[in-house]
């Protein structure tokens, strides 16, 4: 049975930053570890509640995606899984950008631009970029908005676009073997030391839009609805066992 039991004071690490559902320590000054919370969040962290055993899960989640993608040529931050709640990760200097991949239309972009039918299938898919910035809402942003501000370069960001589209096919065929549909899902690159972009952040059920074959989501959507942590737990687990992800041991709580 999986249990929160590492001690990450005993670890000797220092926190560098707490968000809404991580925690991020330093380990050496080329590494970083990632502490997954249980708090779910929704409405930009205004709605919260905590699911027991969300973080061993996501952590658990994220580094299966993230190797997987890695198989497929791509560099990810990602250096050790110890099988609980935290991940040893590269320490990126992480850009202000979020990248969200649409291949179906839905959410927020429904609002922004009503005329899209839900569901509609967007081929190729739509990449879009956000300003991480809770208290402007994330605003969408341009890609001359990240070129003009220094951000990126236009070399940089071609090969950004190029990197996530092709994180999106990897990950859009891995699912669709596993009878899942992915709508969009979000990504974040950071700069190693040597200025490299590599893929950061996470990939879980809550960066992530994913239906099975009869319409249910296996994603945050369920709490952002219902708010039911139970349902959300069950969506969660589920998502994991259609990717072969073994999440059994996680304790429930």
């Amino acid at each position: 049975m999986v249990s929160s039991s590492i001690n990450v004071v005993d670890m000797e690490l220092k926190l560098l930053y707490e968000g809404k559902t991580k925690r991020v320590y330093s380990k050496t000054p080329e590494l970083l570890v990632l502490e997954f919370k249980d708090d779910v969040t929704a409405m930009d962290g205004l709605v919260k509640k905590t699911m027991p055993g969300k973080g061993v899960i996501n952590a658990r989640l994220s580094a299966y995606l993230f190797k997987h993608i890695e198989k497929q040529g791509i560099e990810t931050h990602l250096v050790e899984y110890n099988g609980d709640r935290f991940l040893t990760v590269r320490r990126l200097e992480m850009l202000p950008i979020e990248v969200i991949v649409r291949n179906y239309a839905y959410g927020s972009l429904l609002k922004r631009m009503p005329l899209y039918k839900k569901m509609q299938e967007l081929n190729p898919p739509l990449v879009e970029f956000h300003y991480k910035d809770d208290s402007l809402h994330d605003p969408l942003i341009t890609p001359e908005d990240i070129t003009y501000t220094g951000l990126l370069t236009s070399g940089e960001l071609r090969w950004l676009i190029e990197a996530t589209i092709k994180i999106n096919n990897v990950l859009s065929e891995l699912f669709s073997g596993a009878g899942l549909k992915l709508v969009d899902f979000k990504v974040e690159y950071g700069r190693n030391r040597n200025g490299r972009l590599i893929l950061g952040d996470e990939l879980t059920g809550d960066s992530i839009r994913v239906l099975d074959d009869k319409g249910n989501h296996l994603d945050k959507e369920v709490f952002r609805k219902t708010g039911d942590i139970e349902a959300l737990r069950t969506a969660y687990i589920e998502l994991c066992n259609r990717l072969g992800v073994n999440v059994g041991d996680v304790v429930h709580g």
